[in-house]
C-alpha cells in the first residue's frame, strides 16, 4: 500500500469534517477555558514576549493567516458571549451565540487540518472595546466581520491547491453572511448589509485585500495585531 506524503495528509485533514457532537461538547469546555484565559492573559509573562510570530509563506502560509484571524474572532465573541452588552435583546443574543459557534467551529478546523505547522495560540488584548456598550461591541464586530471578508477575498487569489481554496470559498460565505447580520442589526432594513464601503458598486463584488496591503488604510495584519498582545506578521506573504 503506498504510503501518504505530507501534503496528502494535511488534505486530508484539512476535507475531514468536525461531528457535530464532538465539536458541541468540546466547546462548551474551551469556551470557559478560553474565557478565564482572556482575564487573565495579562497576569501572564508569556503573552507576545518571545517576539512577532511570523505565519509562513504558500498555502500553509495562507491558511495560518486565516487561522490568526478567526482565533482573534472567536475569542471576541467568546467574550460577548460570556458577558452580553447592556440591554441585549434576545434576537442580538441568538444572532451572536451562532457567530460564536461558526467562528469557534472555523479556528478549531483550521487548528486540527494545521496540525504541527499551526502557529501557536495567540493571546488577545480587547482593551479599545466597551462589552457593556452595543454601538462598541457591534461596531468591532462590524470591522472583524468585515475585514475577514476583504481578507478572504484578497488572499484566495494566491491559494494553489483547489481543495484549500474550496475551503475558504465557503468560510468566506458564512463570514459574508456575519458580516451582513451585524450590519442589520447597527442599520435594521437598510442598504448598508452591503454598503458601497465594502460591495463595489460597478461590479457588485466584495472588496479584497492581500495580508500586507495598505489600501483603504491600515493592512489586514496591521488591523488584527490593534487586538493582540501575541503580534503577528505575514512577511513571506503578499
Amino acid at each position: 500500500m503506498k504510503e501518504k506524503n505530507e501534503n496528502e495528509l494535511f488534505r486530508e485533514k484539512l476535507l475531514t469534517p468536525v461531528r457535530r457532537k464532538t465539536f458541541l461538547k468540546y466547546t462548551a469546555m474551551s469556551g470557559a477555558a478560553l474565557v478565564f484565559g482572556l482575564e487573565s492573559c495579562h497576569k501572564d509573562k508569556g503573552g507576545g514576549s518571545s517576539g512577532t510570530i511570523d505565519v509562513g509563506s504558500g498555502d500553509p502560509g495562507i491558511l495560518n493567516f486565516a487561522y490568526a484571524l478567526e482565533q482573534l474572532e472567536a475569542a471576541f465573541y467568546i467574550q460577548v458571549n460570556a458577558s452580553f452588552y447592556t440591554n441585549a435583546t434576545d434576537a442580538e443574543k441568538a444572532i451572536l451565540k451562532d457567530i460564536m459557534y461558526h467562528e469557534i467551529a472555523h479556528r478549531d478546523f483550521f487548528k486540527k487540518a494545521l496540525g504541527s505547522s499551526a502557529i501557536p495560540d495567540l493571546k488577545v488584548n480587547f482593551s479599545s472595546i466597551d462589552f457593556t456598550s452595543r454601538a462598541s461591541v457591534l461596531g468591532a464586530a462590524k470591522a472583524f466581520e468585515d475585514t475577514g471578508v476583504s481578507a478572504y477575498n484578497g488572499a484566495g487569489q494566491y491559494i494553489q491547491n483547489p481543495d484549500y481554496l474550496t475551503v475558504a470559498g465557503k468560510i468566506v460565505s458564512v463570514e459574508a453572511r456575519h458580516a451582513a447580520a451585524i450590519r442589520d442589526l447597527l442599520n435594521p432594513k437598510s442598504a448598508d448589509f452591503a454598503g458601497d464601503d465594502v460591495v463595489a458598486t460597478a461590479t457588485g463584488l466584495d472588496f479584497s485585500r492581500t495580508p500586507n496591503s495598505t489600501t483603504g488604510g491600515q493592512s489586514i495584519v496591521a488591523i488584527a495585531n490593534t487586538y493582540l498582545s501575541t503580534k503577528i506578521s505575514a512577511t513571506q506573504l503578499p
